[in-house]
């Protein structure tokens, strides 16, 4: 198993990352204050989980394919950036109400949060690109299993992450809640949303591998 040092290191790398401001962030924050802090909590849990399958993906060489075939990195941030407009477009189109904390549940439920965090993660190979140059870093094949170092590790990141996200969340619901008791600000929730979405699809669409 990895030592102490080591993953002390990895941890205070961790905090670093985590506590600075990405997509990532801007989704959960928007998603937080739009639905509510179970939707925020949600949207973390999926992006969380892709975060274990880019590590797996990076450990086992997987995201080496980005750097041996260039069309298939390519192939992937404009299927992410398709899929993140999509949400854009669909989002934009919603009524206000619909990003109601108490008026969601129906229309939005837990499982498609989820999905949706997911995708986003898994669609972003700038995400996958990240982890094959972090990880190996930190690896040690003497240690014991590569297996057991990968999650052991990508836990500490999402466990970061959701301390940092956390607060995120719960002051973005607040926020939340307080513009859905004012009606004339009740659409601005979901247009911050779309905004997130169409401005991640850009990101990713322009994106470079540099």
């Amino acid at each position: 198993m990895l030592d102490i040092a080591t993953l002390a290191l990895f941890t205070a790398a961790c905090a670093v990352l985590t506590a600075t401001p990405g997509p990532d962030m801007l989704l959960i924050a928007s998603r937080s204050m739009s639905q509510g802090r179970a939707t925020g909590f949600t949207t973390y849990a999926g992006i969380a989980t892709g975060s274990y399958l880019q590590a797996l993906a990076a450990a086992y060489g997987l995201s080496q394919l980005f750097l041996l075939v260039p069309a298939a990195y390519d192939a992937l941030r404009w299927a992410g950036a398709a899929y993140l407009a999509w949400l854009a477009w669909k989002t934009l189109r919603s009524p206000a109400t619909l990003f109601a904390p108490t008026a969601d549940a129906a229309r939005f439920p837990l499982r498609q949060i989820f999905l949706q965090g997911l995708l986003t993660n898994l669609l972003n190979p700038k995400m996958a690109l990240f982890m094959l140059a972090l990880l190996p870093q930190f690896l040690k094949p003497e240690a014991g299993s590569l297996l057991l170092q990968v999650v052991v590790l990508a836990s500490i990141l999402n466990v970061m992450g959701l301390i940092a996200n956390g607060i995120v969340i719960l002051t973005a619901s607040r926020l939340g809640r307080a513009i859905a008791n004012r009606p004339h600000l009740a659409l601005w929730p979901q247009r911050i949303l779309g905004v997130v979405f169409g401005g991640l699809a850009l990101r990713l669409a322009f994106a470079s591998r540099d």
